[in-house]
Order: structure tokens, then sequence, then C-alpha cells
């Protein structure tokens, strides 16, 4: 994958997605499913795994991660997903062109109930015509159809016709109990080795990444634990052997490797909560969508470009036609470089939601996607030194950003 220098890596110019709009490159937001073109090989390197999880009883002799191994390993789906061949040169989760001879892609699920529904990532089984899974270590396997599927939370639901006895439900925690140093445990399949299990920690929490759509998924976990191309779909469990997330995406070296380097990223299992009811019964989750590019504003950033205020945040640009468009809110005019890139400044500043002050763009981003389209919401926006209101009402997230008029991000 070739990596893009961002203005988003600065803290002012994080990324607005899903509730908002934008695109995001940089290091950030490699997926780890793997896409294998026919004929193509992996070499696997062997390398040291974290420190090992403890026992919370204090008795050291007791090898917890063995325990969840062997209480969740059979709850562990291998999914294989056939790519038929096409013309177009999409992008895999790597950010790189997939072979117009299709290929398999390989990833991870987690058995959710007795009736055979297994969750994993949606770009896991996106484009594929027929998906097979396989259940803990047996080698049977069976033909999963599609019961919904979320590009913007990059989550699928998935349901296999499995006899009880091979189905092993993993129980769901909650993610929002999770804290920075909690030990955890990944089982999957990186790189098509079956039933792997790693161990870390809870390295940092609250993080953002971009779906393969475009969109923010936020309140991510973030763990050394070792995950590789393969593990996308496979769970996330903690030391009491419960799911807290779906390993979904790693960070890589920008050395041109797709491998692990002990930062790894899961959707916390309380988002999949949430839309697996809607997946179950319609097929698909509704976001809601404001429609606006821009980024967060710091002391050092209001100093050096004489803002009116210290924080909130700042809009670049409105999508034509989209719900800020519409009430009002308006972009940037001016253009600056801003460490190699260009940006556009002058936009309105929005300082409050709802009557709730906001620090930047990842509370307003947290607010947009807890909200519903079709809800109205007040924005407080500070324009030409002046204070003004903003009444939106959310629109339906798109399904990409292709087809938008909102700009790029600058290489």
């Amino acid at each position: 994958m070739t990596t893009k220098k961002s203005f988003f890596r600065n803290p002012f110019f994080s990324a607005l997605l899903g509730g908002a709009l934008v695109a995001v490159v940089g290091l950030i937001a490699i997926s780890a499913g793997w896409v294998q073109s026919d004929g193509a090989s992996t070499t696997t390197t062997a390398a040291p795994l974290t420190a090992p999880i403890v026992s919370k009883s204090g008795d050291e002799s007791v090898n917890v991660v063995n325990q969840i191994y062997k209480s969740d390993g059979d709850g562990v789906a291998f999914i294989e997903s056939q790519i038929p061949a096409t013309e177009s040169q999409s992008l895999s989760p790597f950010g790189e062109p997939e072979a117009e001879s299709g290929g398999t892609a390989t990833g991870s699920g987690i058995v959710i109930d007795g009736e055979g529904h297994v969750l994993t990532n949606n770009h896991v089984i996106e484009g594929a015509n027929k998906i097979e899974v396989k259940l803990g270590a047996s080698d049977t396997e069976y033909t999963a159809e599609v019961v919904g599927a979320d590009p913007a939370s990059d989550l699928a639901l998935l349901k296999v016709e499995a006899p009880a006895s091979q189905l092993h439900p993993l129980t769901l925690g909650d993610s929002s109990k999770a804290e920075v140093g909690d030990p955890v445990v990944a089982i999957g399949n990186p790189f098509g080795l079956d039933r792997t299990v790693t161990s870390g920690i809870v390295s940092a929490l609250q993080r953002q990444i971009q779906a393969p759509n475009g969109f923010s998924i936020d309140n991510v976990i973030q763990t050394d634990a070792a995950i590789n191309p393969g593990n996308s779909g496979g769970p996330l469990i903690n030391a009491h052997g419960e799911v807290i997330g779906i390993n979904s995406q790693i960070e890589t070296g920008g050395s041109g490797s797709a491998g692990n380097v002990g930062i790894g990223f899961a959707i916390p299992i309380n988002t999949a909560r949430e839309e697996i009811h809607q997946l179950e019964t319609t097929g698909e989750v509704e976001h809601a969508y404001l429609g606006i590019e821009g980024g967060t504003i710091t002391p050092a950033l209001a100093k050096a470009l004489n803002l009116p205020v210290t924080e909130g945040a700042i809009v670049q640009s409105v999508v034509k036609g989209g719900p800020a468009d519409r009430a009002g809110v308006e972009g940037g005019n001016t253009t600056a470089t801003i460490e190699g890139a260009e940006v556009s400044l002058g936009g309105d500043i929005i300082t409050e939601i709802n009557g709730k002050k906001i620090a930047g763009m990842d509370e307003l981003i947290e607010i947009i996607n807890a909200a519903k389209s079709g809800e109205s919401v007040e924005l407080t926006i500070l324009r030409d030194g002046k204070t003004k209101a903003a009444n939106v009402t959310l629109g339906k997230r798109p399904a990409s950003l292709e087809g938008t008029s909102e700009t790029q991000s600058p290489e």
C-alpha cells in the first residue's frame, strides 16, 4: 500500500467522518482482511508475543490465555469469500487494486447465537459470490447467507445452517467497561492460519478509524495483541472470556509491509450490539449524516490563525445539497498550506450542538453518530465574529463518499 501524507494526522485536522463526511488517508485504517489472488502465496515470519495474561485470582500458574482459547476457540469462525473476476479496479481493504481475475478473501467471524448467526467485518465478505464458513476446529464447510451488511461500520451478519452441536456462541461483553491496560486475547485466522491466538492489552480507547467506504467508526479499542491480515472479523476477548471488540484494522510501519507493528483496532462490541437487530430485520443500518469536512481547533491553532475561540470544530467544506448546506452552514474560502497540504480556512466554527459545547471534531462526530436520520439538531456557529444558529435536519448517510461533491484529502 502506498502511504500518502495527510494533514488529518494533525490534531486540528482530525477527520470528521461518520456523522459528517471526509476521505482520510495515512498510515492508519489499514484493513486487516486478507485478499489473495489465485496462485498467490504467503510467507509468515514468527514474532514474539506480548506478555501473557495471568489469572485475576493472582495464581500465576493458571494460563488464562489457554483457558480462553479452550472455552472460546470453537466460537470463532474461519471465513472464505470467493471474489468473482471484475473489470473494475476497485480497492482492496489494503488500498490496492484487486486483481481482475478475482480471488479468495479470508477472514474470521464470531458465532453469536444458536441459530447460526456469525458476525464479521463487511470487508471480509463484500463483493463475494460465495461464502464458506468453518466453525471452530471442524473442517466441515457451510455455505453462508449474508443476512445484512453495513459498510459504514464495517460489520456484516452471516447465517449458516449448521447443527446445534457445532454452534458455540461466544458471550458478548460490555466494551464501555474496558480500561487501558486490561488484558485481552485475539483469536482468528491471520494469513489463513486458522485458530491462531495472540494476547496483549488494551493500549488505548476512544480511537477513530476509517471504514473502507470512507466514513468513521468511533469509540474504537486499540490493542497491542498481534492482529494481522485474516484476523478481520474475529473477536477481541477480555480476561473473563467475553467479546469486547471485533478485530478490524491495523497500523502498519509505512515500509510497504502489511504486517502487525503492535497497533491494532477493534470495533467495540457495543457498536455491533446496536446494529445486529437492524441487520437481522432489514439487512442494513441507517446512519445520520451531516455532510461537512472539518477539523478540531486547538489553542495553538487558534493563536496561529487568530481564531476567536480556542476549541470547537472549524468547517473546511460543506457537501453541496447536503443537510449542513441546506441549513446554511458555510465552508472555508481561503486556501492555506499546512504541513505540505492545501486546506480551506475561513469557514464556520461550530462551538455547540443542541446547546452542548463541543471541544472538537471527535465530539461532534460522536454526537452525530448517536443521532438518527431525520432528527433535527441545532448547531451554534461563529461566523465573522457573530454567533448564529443553524438548524440542521440530518440526512441518511450515503453508501460511500463516491458520488458526493466532497473534496478528497490532498496528497
